[in-house]
């Protein structure tokens, strides 16, 4: 019987990681041990207990203002021990979070053989996004399996010099997680409130969009929802005090706008499959709503996701206010342009990368 070890620590990791996990048990060929490090805290927590999955370790690392030097020094501090004692065959970590780059490097330290689900996503600015970029492009150095979502992922692994049997192309595992959370009679006091209206979501937290590009951000929507009378926004703030008080100033005395706290992954993924568009400066959403049939607008510069743009389910508007606002505009307007991004292509799988990666784990491992 094989070891596997699955480590992760935010709720977008968890989200994609508990599908595989679930995955996994079914398989008795594997010894299936979760870890979680409680990067994220309460937002974990909730994907946890919605996906039924109990962790066999936490690290309880949140701490209140939290710098990525805690993040890493506690991470790798802790993850010694853990990893003596358990000696996995193979550690699987997520994506480019701070407690996936930590984890490899443990990993590799140790000479455990690592795992990288969603592998080979790049912009090639380390900077943006900061400091996903750098972290995705050291768990790579470092992996054995490299789970791709995409094709252009594997090109994009290929041409770093990464061995090619080592590549394998299975889609994204957050279409795994629609197909369990996604339900037509699924019902919601914000769904109720929003019935009848063009709804907007929104998420933004992003680390390089505080300050100044996250007040122009919030500007332009709230110049949408002031002019557009059917229009509402739902938005379930980040816990990251800074963001919520941007808000908070940006959107006060507009009723049409509802600031609501984080929500579990059964209602933030119900809630997106009643949206009419979507805004984010987030990573997963830009899988997640192409999904399901909806246009996303993405508050950034850049995309580590360019097959969603290329396939036309998300368009990059940056953090300026009249950009912002036009593009919006653009979609509430004129019904050819937001009819071209609803029907666009979905880049990111058939909803069985989980079944993929177990398959091969257990010809290859």
């Amino acid at each position: 019987m094989k070891k596997v070890m699955l480590i992760f620590g935010t709720r977008p990791e968890a989200i994609k990681m508990c599908p595989l996990v679930l995955e996994l048990r079914k398989h008795p060929e594997f010894e299936t041990v979760v870890c979680v490090t409680g990067q994220h805290r309460q937002m974990l927590d909730q994907i946890l207990t919605c996906f039924q999955v109990e962790p066999k370790y936490d690290l309880c690392i949140m701490r209140e203002n939290q710098t990525l030097f805690d993040v890493t020094i506690n991470i790798l501090q802790r993850l010694r021990e853990i990893l003596e004692a358990e000696k996995p065959d193979v550690v699987l970590v997520h994506g480019d979070t701070s407690t996936a780059f930590v984890t490899a490097l443990a990993c590799f330290y140790m000479r455990i053989p690592v795992g990288h689900v969603e592998a080979g996503l790049r912009t090639y600015n380390l900077y943006s996004p900061f400091p996903e970029e750098f972290n995705r492009q050291a768990v790579d150095l470092i992996s054995r399996f490299y789970f791709a979502p995409t094709e252009m992922s594997r090109q994009n692994l290929l041409r770093e010099g990464k061995p090619d049997k080592s590549i394998y192309v299975t889609g994204n595992t957050v279409i795994d997680a629609l197909d369990t959370t996604v339900r037509d009679d699924y019902r919601h006091p914000e769904i109720d409130w929003a019935t009848g209206s063009r709804l907007i979501l929104l998420t933004a937290h992003r680390r390089e969009n505080l300050g100044e590009p996250m007040h122009e951000m919030f500007t332009a929507i709230r110049r949408i929802v002031d002019e557009a009378p059917d229009v509402k926004v739902i938005y379930p703030m980040h816990m990251n005090p800074a963001v919520r008080d941007m808000a908070r100033e940006c959107f006060a005395g507009q009723e049409r706008v509802h600031m609501i706290e984080p929500l579990d992954v059964l209602d933030f993924h119900n809630l997106m499959a009643r949206a009419y568009l979507i805004m984010t400066d987030s990573g997963g959403i830009q899988e997640e709503a192409p999904a399901l049939g909806k246009p996303v607008l993405v508050m950034r510069d850049t995309t580590e996701r360019p097959e969603g743009v290329m396939a036309g389910t998300l368009k990059l508007v940056g953090t300026d206010e009249q950009t912002i606002y036009t593009a919006v505009r653009e979609l509430l307007t004129d019904r050819a342009a937001y009819r071209e991004m609803e029907h666009a292509a979905n880049p990111y799988g058939d909803g069985k990368a989980s079944q993929y990666i177990a398959k091969i784990l257990k010809r290859d491992l």
